[in-house]
Order: structure tokens, then sequence, then C-alpha cells
């Protein structure tokens, strides 16, 4: 008879799942079957990194464990070695073990050499002798060798020796040390003989029911989450990182695109403003990301129970099709099954509604949704980075592993950014090569900067030192979820009208492709992009995408938000930057509100209850209710709400003096290019076109009375504004002055004064700038009729 004894620590309440901050290990005693008479007691001690008591240095990387079956602890040091991750076992039987080490060298599925992610592993302060991180090309058990250890606690620790990206997924100690096959393959989550090790109960803690499960904590599912709550809906947000935000986090670093606030429903959109990033480039900084912020305010939702380092694996589902219409959804998602990746403690989160905002569409997979993935030619995945000038020399270590780079091979990284295209993996499998995709990109990353450091760009670059590589990838494209409409390109640019388009577009169709100047040296996976736009995508109004894209055709319970929305790879190009991705979110939170109040499905919304979604996404984002079915309640601190071209980023022509026009009522003529970058204008944005172009722009109105007034004209001073700019004030089509001003300076109140002007009530008064001989560029951002007497 085989008896098996496990000791097994977890933290099972609310506190460590939002946390993850357990350190678990687990030592099993194993009492062998009679008639074995070469050791009658064994032991096994497992032990999986990411419970380690002290990461160190170390970064706990989640990204791939469907591809190899585990979160695992990444030396990612940039080229310096990284502080010891360290933790302890307790061993009761003392005596010689085998160690075993699950690793990789990551290069080595491109033949290149030597292994960059080596290290060691200690005990008590001794090293094993392999060093590991040097064998094999896929995850692996690396036979460590023996070593004796006394009863009692004992210190493990992991020795990073280069800071370039070694990894460790697990150790298995045991005293059958003539044991000359490895541990089985644990490539599956939760493989059977890796929860055996665990100690798991066969059965997983149940956590719900939750009126929604919103599985992925990006823009798409933050949005979602904190739109239901605040509906009245009990929310499980599950989210496989410490941090929320997903590529808008501070791990990848990608700026908040895409405009909110605007179009048919203007309060779509105030939640994710509540939260987004205001980066000033791209990658940005770590504090601009502001992920406390982010979680504070999910935290603050009661209906919210926020479910940091959980990995969503595989769900429970089961066919639905059973006495409904023929046309009727075949498949029903019970729960969600989800492991804490510090612990390895194994969870079922059930639930009525859920909403697969994972980006790879991984829930609508596992339940059986109708997918669909661009066979070649997708976008790919980038991992930005930076660098800096310091004081001194910098060294940098010598990366023949990399790819093979010289400074004409990449694009030179201005402004101490390696921006949104050091991308790769266009042609290559983005979720089962994931990983590979990534290391590639790490591989480009050091091999440019050793061209900087130590190749043709060295006397260049004697003080530069590399400060930043996300290694959490941040991906664009891969499977998507098929709704009741599928949106094209035509869709977006012909304008298309669906009775539910709701949430506003406005990032062109904006697709990428490698960049045929740096393809030819590596044409098997090129890693710099170029993006082509078809910029027909109105960016000011935006497309309403419709709300048939936000759920599964035949997943009767299945939402979906961000990128693995139901569209072509075409019409993904506008839809997949993450503000508009958030606004999805909170238009499914809301629907799901609709779904527990009626005890309906998504599709149901659309065909049984429009009118009442399209009536919940008129409220501000801050409305709430205590249940679906309470009274909505609309709290002070509401944002204004903001007009069908956005909200008003300038200054308020209601708050200004006198009558205002503002340049986007003026009649304009010719070429005006529109301008942001010059603060303190007025309204939404300001305009200016070239000397002699023979543009012109009339600022016309009616005055309610006679009177004498001063006329004001609103600019933002530059170098390269005319200095002789025409300016005409006219009555009744007839001109009573003819100015030339000087638009190089402004006063302090960014108004010009033009002089007082004896004006009648009830005829048009018009003020008209041109261009001739203007001395620069001609301004116009708003004007003013300043009543005096």
């Amino acid at each position: 008879m085989l008896l098996l004894r496990y000791l097994h620590v977890s933290l099972s309440n609310s506190h460590a799942r939002l946390c993850g901050l357990a350190a678990i290990w687990t030592v099993t005693f194993v009492l062998l079957s009679p008639g074995v008479t070469s050791n009658v007691f064994g032991e096994e001690i497992f032990v999986e990194t990411e419970s380690f008591a002290d990461h160190g240095g170390w970064k706990l990387d989640t990204q791939f464990i469907e591809q190899m079956g585990s979160p695992y602890l990444l030396a990612h040091g940039l080229g310096q070695p990284v502080d010891d991750a360290r933790t302890t076992i307790s061993v009761t039987t003392p005596g010689e073990y085998r160690v075993w080490v699950r690793t990789l060298d990551w290069v080595a599925r491109w033949a290149a050499s030597p292994s960059p992610g080596q290290f060691q592993v200690s005990f008590d302060g001794t090293p094993l002798k392999p060093t590991f991180g040097t064998e094999s090309a896929v995850w692996h058990w690396h036979d460590g060798g023996v070593v004796r250890l006394s009863a009692g606690d004992h210190e493990v620790r992991l020795h990073d020796l280069t800071g370039f990206d070694g990894r460790c997924d697990c150790l298995y100690l045991t005293t059958d040390v003539d044991r000359e096959t490895p541990p089985p393959a644990v490539d599956d989550v939760l493989s059977p003989w890796r929860r055996e090790q665990l100690g798991l109960p066969r059965d997983p803690v149940t956590e719900g029911p939750y009126d929604l499960v919103v599985i992925g904590g990006g823009y798409a599912g933050m949005g979602a989450a904190l739109s239901a709550a605040r509906m009245g809906c009990r929310v499980a947000l599950i989210q496989d990182r410490g941090v929320l935000g997903g590529n808008g986090s501070s791990e990848v670093r990608v700026w908040a695109m895409g405009n909110i606030r605007r179009g048919k429903f203007p309060r779509i959109g105030e939640i994710i403003e509540e939260f987004c990033d205001h980066a000033t480039k791209s990658p940005g900084t770590y504090e601009e990301f502001g992920d406390d912020k982010k979680e504070a305010i999910v935290l603050a939702e009661a209906n919210i129970d926020l479910m940091l380092n959980h990995f969503a694996y595989a769900v429970d589902a089961h066919d639905a099709k059973a006495g409904k219409a023929e046309n009727a959804p075949a498949r029903h998602i019970d729960a969600v099954r989800v492991m804490n990746t510090h612990t390895g403690e194994d969870l079922r989160v059930t639930g009525e509604m859920f909403v697969d905002c994972t980006g790879h569409g991984w829930i609508g997979e596992w339940a059986g949704a109708d997918t669909d993935m661009t066979p070649g030619g997708r976008m790919g995945m980038s991992n930005m980075w930076s660098w800096a000038e310091g004081e001194s020399t910098k060294t940098f270590p010598e990366t023949p592993w990399a790819l093979d780079l010289t400074m004409s091979d990449f694009p030179y990284p201005r402004d101490h950014h390696g921006q949104w295209f050091w991308e790769s993996g266009f042609d290559i499998d983005p979720i089962g090569q994931a990983e590979a995709i990534r290391d590639w990109n790490l591989r480009a990353v050091y091999g440019a900067f050793n061209a900087m450091k130590n190749r043709d760009g060295a006397d260049n670059h004697r003080t530069a030192e590399l400060t930043w590589v996300a290694y959490i990838g941040g991906p664009r494209e891969s499977r998507r979820i098929m709704g009741d409409v599928v949106l094209t390109q035509d869709d977006v640019v012909s304008k298309r009208e669906f009775p539910d388009g709701c949430v506003p577009s406005t990032w062109s169709i904006d697709l990428h492709y490698p960049k045929k100047q740096y393809a030819a040296k590596f044409p098997e996976n090129p890693f710099i992009s170029v993006a082509v736009h078809d910029r027909r995508v109105d960016r000011t109004y935006g497309y309403p995408v419709p709300y048939r894209c936000f759920y599964s055709r035949n997943v009767e319970n299945l939402f979906t938000a961000g990128r693995c929305i139901s569209v072509t790879h075409e019409a993904l190009g506008t839809v997949r930057v993450m503000k508009t991705c958030g606004m999805m979110g909170e238009v499914v939170g809301k629907a799901a509100s609709i779904c527990t109040l009626h005890d309906c499905y998504p599709r149901d919304v659309y065909e049984s209850h429009l009118d009442e979604l399209l009536t919940l996404l008129r409220l501000p984002g801050k409305a709430r209710r205590q249940t679906p079915a309470s009274e909505i309640v609309i709290p002070d601190d509401a944002m204004e709400l903001a007009s069908s071209i956005g909200p008003m980023p300038g200054r308020k022509p209601a708050e200004l003096s006198g009558v205002v026009i503002d340049d986007r009522d003026a009649i304009r003529t010719g070429n005006w290019k529109e301008g942001t970058g010059l603060r303190g204008y007025v309204g939404w944005s300001y305009r200016y076109a070239s000397e002699n172009s023979s543009a012109s722009a009339r600022f016309e109105t009616k005055l309610e009375k006679a009177g004498r007034y001063r006329l004001k004209l609103y600019n933002q001073p530059h170098a390269n504004r005319g200095t002789t700019v025409p300016v005409s004030v006219e009555v009744a089509g007839k001109a009573i002055s003819t100015l030339r001003v000087n638009q190089s300076v402004t006063p302090e109140s960014g108004a010009i004064d033009a002089g007082e002007f004896d004006l009648p009530s009830g005829e048009t008064v018009s003020v008209v700038f041109t261009t001739e001989n203007a001395g620069g560029l001609v301004h116009i951002d708003a004007v003013a009729w300043e009543f005096v007497e």
C-alpha cells in the first residue's frame, strides 16, 4: 500500500488572494510498498520558485503559463546579475538528495551561444556543481547532482551569474539519488504530478457566485469591472499580474491612446478618464502609469473582489442547446478555473456572466466559442526599452548570443527610447510561441545596445547605460471571438450605421508590417515594424462600434472586451488601442447589469433591452446603484458632460469675457492645419496657415446691443508666428478697419488687444484673417468682442 503525507502551506483568505504574498514549500513523505528492501523510507521535496520567501532581484513571469505550465522567476538584470532569490526548506530525513531544476537555455532554440541566462542553485551557501540555464532549447529538468542535507531547515538560493534573463520554474529533491530519469514533464498547467507535489486538494476552492466574472485586468477589464460594480453587480476581477493596466501599466508602458468622451454617447469613457495615464512618451516613466492609483480606484468599489496574481487556466462549461431555438448559442460557462501564481492555490470562480478581457481570447477558446485568427501577417509583440547617459564611463557585457547587429541594422533610439516599432512575431504563432517572440525581442534589444556600446557606436556611447527593458511583452493581435456582428474595415470607413453603435473608435486603421529597411538581415522574423495608416477614420467624433461585437455568438453568457472582440484583422487596427478597449469594458459592464436585472444573456440585451442599455450609456461614469434593481444615484463629483466631439481641453469660451467666437466656428478657406501643442488655447484647438497661402478665416457674429467694443484676438505666441498678419473688421460686409498684427508675442492674458470699435446691433460683424505678407505663420484661435460702454 502506498501512503502519502503532505505538508502544504497556503493562504486562503481574501487578502492573500489580493496580494499573493504567501511563501509555500511542500514536503512529501513516501512509505514505499511492501517488498521494497533497498530503501524503506524515501523523501521528496518540491519547491516552486514563485513561492520563494524572497524573490530578491528576480522577476515573477506569468506570461507563458499556458505554454510551459507554471509561473517562473526571471533574472532580468539588463546585463548586471540580480540579487539572489532565497527561501527555506525543512528536511525531516537526513541524507543525500538528488536535485532536479526545471529551466532552459533560452537562446538555444536559435542555436545561439554561449548561454546568456546562467545561474547557480545553492544550499546553505554552497552551490551545486552544475551551472543552470545552459541546456536544452525547451523547458526541461536539469540534473543538479547530489547534495547532503541534515535534518532541519536549510536555505536555498538562486544565484544569477549574468543578469541576462536566466529563468527557473521549480526544484525537485529526492532521496532516490540513483535515479537517472528526470521527473515527469509538467508543461500542462497544474499537471497531475505538480498538483500531487503541491498537495493540492482534488477539488478546488469555490468562490462566488458573481454576477460578472472579469478575466483580465487591462483597460478593458478595469472598465468592465468598474462599470458593472457601479451598476450594482457583484464582480470578480481576475488579473494574472500584480498590477492592473495591462499594456498601460508600468510593466509595459504603452501610453493610452484613443479619444474618449465623444460621439453618440459622450459619457462613455468617463470611467477610463479616472485611471488612464497621461504619459508624455511611449515608453513613459514608471511613475506616469500610476499602478497604485489604478488599484486604489478598483479597491474603492465594495462590489469588486480583486484577485491580483491569479491566472485563469480553464473553464467549466456545458452544452446549452437543448430545448432552445435553432440559432441559440450552444455553450454556457459555469466557472473559470484560476491558479494563485504565488501559492499554487487552485480556485473555481463561479458566475452568471463572464467577460473575456485576456487579449488572446482564452476564455472563449476554452468554452468552445467561435474564434478567428489571421493566419499570417499579423501585428506583432513589442518590448520597449530605454537608455540614459551617465556622468562617467559605463560598460556593457558583450552579447555574442544576441542578434548580430551594427548601428545600421536598427533605427537609432532617439530621445533615449526604443519605441513601439521594436516589434516582431508577424508570422509566428502569437500564442504557442509567445515566449519565443518575447525572447527574440530581447535578443534584438541587447544586440542593438551591444552595437551602441561595444561595436561601431562605441565612441559615441561611452557613458550610455541601459535603464529599462520590458520583459512583459505588449502583444497587438492574436485570437478574436466572433459575435453577432464582425466589424470590417469597410464598415468603419463608410461609417455604416448600426442601431447599437456605441463605442467611438477614433484611431486610424493602423496596421503594422516589417520595415523593409531592416528586414533583410533577419527575414525569418524581422524585429522593426512600420505602421501603415488608413486615415479615413473620423478622429474627432469617432466611428461607433456596435455592441454586438462585444459578446460571443455561440457561448450564451460570454462577453468580450479589448483586442479579442469580433472584428476583422483590418478593423482591429482602429479598435485595439487602450482607451477604446476600456470604453468597450464600460459598455459591457452596463450590459451585464441588465442581464442580472432581467435574468437574460448578452444577445437578449440587444434583442429585447437595447433602449435600456442606451439609456445607461448616457449616465455619468460615476453614477451608481446598490443593486441592478436599485435607484440610480449621480454623485456631486460626476464629470461635466462632454460634447459629441469630446471634452474641451482648452480654455472654455463661456468663462471668458465678451462675445467669444472659436476657430471651430470660423468660416475657413484654404489650408489651415490644426494644433494643440501650445497650451493656453481656447476651445478644442487652434489653427495656423502659411504666409501667402491664400487661406482666410472669417469670425462672424451679431451683437445684441450697439455700443463700443474692444476686439481681443486670442493667440499662442511662437517665434514662427507672423509679425504683420492682416486682420480686417467688417460690418455688414464692409471693411471699417484693417490692421497688421504681431502674433509672435502675446500678453499674459493670452489675447492681443486689437483696439476699440463702435458697432451696431443686429448686423453681421466679422473679423477676417488673411495671409498676404503676414511675416510668418498666421494663427487663429478665438476672437472676442468685449463691451466697453
